[in-house]
């Protein structure tokens, strides 16, 4: 039956690591971290994608406008009277244009007609870029003299411009061979005594440079696209490379066993992953001594056990019926061994409690009167040559009955281990916000092999010539006492000179860890 329940378990076990495993590529961390990296890289990606080329856009407007009119400020330069003579003075040139008695301010249509021949003679304007003249509200010549269709001699906005009555900055979209083209432009009338006498107009087809631009996003997305799956390549073995200790701790974590406790992680470095393995480690440690202490628990719980239930049965399967007296003394027997079985017991049951929130009902009493009341109860302990050391001034927040069980117990520990006339004193004392609780003997002492292991759980002192009438959980019990109030327990002993057993608890514990039933008995 067991054989067939291990194996049941082992197969649990391998569909368990099996179901894990056919989870397969998409379940790995390595591969979600790869995911939310495409993600975010592609929203980016969409994102900037347009708003790169909006500022390629808006950064070829700027330009051509700030061509646009640096050309219709030339223009209005040479056609103003005032500003043509300033220039005249200055005797260099302005721009590609020499300054002459061709390029004078006109006064007639045909004066306008002369200067528009050598105005747009002298210019050789950007790609795109269309110098236009209009004289009498027509059409008169362009530069280049090749228009798109959008700007043909008949167009509707070439008629707009030739009418033009003010001067204007703007920019209109219109269709151009099933593309949407956008001109931006300028104009300026020329006027004189109140006459227009014709309409000088730059303007600029923005197809050909967004194009350029759009062009320019296109290499940009072929490039970025390149560098993104070499980014992603590097991005899957770094996270690799960083996801190898989660996979040894997965590695490890299947490899503990309740008989291989052993195994820990090594640490690298100081970021999370080594304090990850830190905190395992330290689980591990916290689990091994668990283990090994619940082991030993068991094992001397059991010796313990197994000793008084032997007995018990071996004198009741001796008992006679028919004596009486046999039947009396077994009886006797009988109980006390069960007495000792209980007392056992209930010593266990203390422990397990002394971890829970409740183990204290704290109250505040008088230091003094408690070490009174302590002596008193300690004396019909055994005869023995009592003594009371000291009596502190003060008030002590405690568990009244914990503190006088761990104080009897050390007191009941030190008369198994001393003769009729040996000194036992009990005495305390306040200082600097501790209280210590001491009980000394003038005994055979402990040896040093013994002090560090008699307040484990079934421990004794292996080296004494008296043997302890309990279970060796006395000290175990004064310990968890005094942990529970915060504090501790000291000892000091010399072999043949005696033992001071000393309880330090803080004057007042601290309310972190204390639960509600301790502050009600306040």
């Amino acid at each position: 039956m067991q054989r067939t329940l291990n194996r049941s378990k082992e197969a649990n076990t391998e569909t368990s690591k099996s179901s894990l495993y056919s989870r397969g590529f998409f379940w790995e961390a390595r591969t979600r971290i790869l995911f939310w990296y495409v993600l975010i890289m592609t929203f980016i990606f969409l994102v900037s994608i347009p708003a790169f080329r909006h500022v390629l856009y808006a950064r070829v407007d700027e330009r051509v406008r700030r061509e646009l009119a640096e050309k219709m400020g030339t223009f209005k330069q040479l056609i103003d009277a005032e500003e043509n003579a300033k220039l005249r003075n200055q005797t260099e040139e302005f721009g590609n244009i020499e300054i002459d008695e061709q390029l004078k301010p006109p006064s007639s249509k045909e004066e306008l007609k002369d200067f528009f021949d050598v105005f747009l003679s002298r210019q050789l304007p950007e790609d795109d870029t269309h110098l236009i003249a209009f004289v009498d509200g027509k059409f008169y010549k362009s530069s280049p003299s090749a228009r798109p269709d959008p700007l043909a001699k008949d167009s509707k906005l070439m008629r707009r411009w030739a009418r033009q009555t003010q001067p204007e900055q703007d920019e209109k979209r219109v269709a151009n061979d099933s593309t949407i083209d956008t001109i931006i432009y300028v104009t300026q009338p020329v006027k004189r005594d109140g006459e227009i006498l014709g309409v000088f107009v730059v303007a600029h087809t923005t197809a050909g440079e967004r194009g350029e631009a759009l062009e320019a996003v296109i290499v940009s997305i072929q490039v970025s696209s390149v560098l993104l799956l070499l980014a992603l390549i590097l991005v899957w073995i770094a996270s690799g490379r960083i996801l190898a200790p989660l996979r040894l701790l997965s590695v490890t974590a299947r490899s503990i066993s309740e008989s291989d406790l052993n195994q820990r992680l090594p640490v690298r470095g100081k970021g999370e992953i080594a304090e990850l393995a830190t905190t395992f480690n330290e689980m591990m440690d916290r689990l091994q001594a668990a283990f090994t202490s619940q082991r030993n628990f068991i094992n001397d719980a059991g010796h313990e056990l197994r000793t008084p239930i032997t007995i018990i049965r071996g004198h009741l399967e001796l008992m006679s019926d028919d004596d009486p007296e046999e039947v009396r003394e077994t009886v006797a027997l009988v109980m006390d061994e069960l007495g000792r079985m209980s007392r056992f017991v209930e010593d266990l049951i203390l422990l397990a409690k002394a971890e829970r929130p409740d183990f204290l009902l704290l109250e505040t009493i008088d230091a003094g009167s408690l070490t009174q009341e302590l002596f008193a109860k300690a004396q019909a302990l055994a005869n023995r040559n009592w003594r009371l050391d000291a009596i502190p001034k003060g008030k002590i927040v405690v568990d009244r009955q914990r503190l006088t069980q761990a104080v009897m117990n050390l007191a009941q520990n030190a008369t198994q281990y001393t003769e009729q006339n040996d000194t036992i004193a009990i005495g305390a004392v306040i200082r600097k916000d501790k209280i210590r609780f001491w009980v000394r003997d003038t005994g055979e002492g402990i040896v040093e092999a013994d002090q560090q292991r008699i307040f484990a759980r079934f421990a004794r002192a292996a080296n004494s010539r008296r043997r302890s009438e309990g279970a060796g959980l006395g000290l175990s019990i004064v310990k968890a006492i005094a942990e529970a109030h915060h504090g501790s327990v000291e000892l000091y002993s010399r072999r043949q000179v005696g033992s001071t057993f000393t309880i330090i608890l803080p004057v007042e514990p601290p309310q972190e860890g204390l639960s509600d039933a301790s502050h009600s008995h306040r």
